[in-house]
């Protein structure tokens, strides 16, 4: 877990997921799972995860990610929607969902899995336009993934499978879409990226209910190894 100090520094600290994961080994750096790490720089194993300025499609890529290039966002919250992916391993980097100003759920993702689907959908995707209705859909028979949350297009007549929620996403989606009306679950298109990687193709905006007790990011998996060692999720 990787959040801000007061001082304007970074703190990170390991969660129970990374004694239980398989094939995981701590970062570079930071090999005690058991500390708490702080830093006045935001760690390298994050820092190489963002973009270099210098690059050409930097500007764009900030605005895939629903940004002002002008007005560069905090790199936690870049980090956050942008997942930090690389090819070279399959650490992603995300945010805990938080409440809006109204106490209800705001989550903004990149649709996953979008280089699986079919061409037709491909193009139906790029026909997408900002603030299209979407619809999400319990995948039960995934095998691979039991929790899996496909998400289709909202049309009349012919729908299409383009994506799923992110996979970290997806037991809080699901329990939300066990204790919300559905007219207080919203999924719409925030923007489309034709000319993005697949993975950054579609910004997706969700706004649902908060039940009452619901805790995001609530598994043991997600809590730190260290009793209290961050201030916030």
């Amino acid at each position: 877990m990787l959040e801000r100090t007061p001082e304007g520094g970074y703190r990170f600290a390991y969660t129970n997921g990374a004694r239980t994961l398989t094939g995981f080994h701590p970062f570079p750096g930071m090999t005690e799972l058991n500390a708490v790490y702080e830093s006045d720089q935001l760690f390298p194993m994050f820092a190489n995860r963002l973009m270099n300025e210098r690059r050409p499609e930097y500007k764009p890529s900030l605005v895939w990610s629903g940004f002002d290039p002008d007005n560069p966002p905090d790199p936690i919250q870049l980090l956050g929607v942008t997942e930090g992916l690389r090819q070279t391993d399959s650490l992603e980097v995300f945010p805990c969902p938080v409440q809006d100003g109204d106490g209800c759920f705001l989550n903004k993702f990149f649709l996953h899995g979008v280089r699986y689907v079919p061409p037709a959908a491909i193009e139906r995707i790029n026909r997408l336009t900002t603030g299209d209705a979407l619809v999400m859909m319990f995948d039960d028979f995934n095998r691979h993934d039991r929790l899996a949350v496909a998400v289709r297009t909202d049309d009349a007549e012919a729908r299409f499978m383009i994506g799923y929620v992110p996979r970290y996403l997806a037991h809080d989606v699901r329990l939300l879409c066990s204790q919300c009306h559905p007219d207080f679950i919203d999924l719409r298109v925030e923007r489309v990226n034709p000319t993005a990687p697949l993975q950054q193709r579609v910004l997706c905006r969700m706004n649902s209910c908060w039940p009452d007790g619901f805790e995001p990011c609530g598994g043991e998996e997600f809590q730190p190894i260290v009793s209290g060692a961050l201030s916030q999720h």
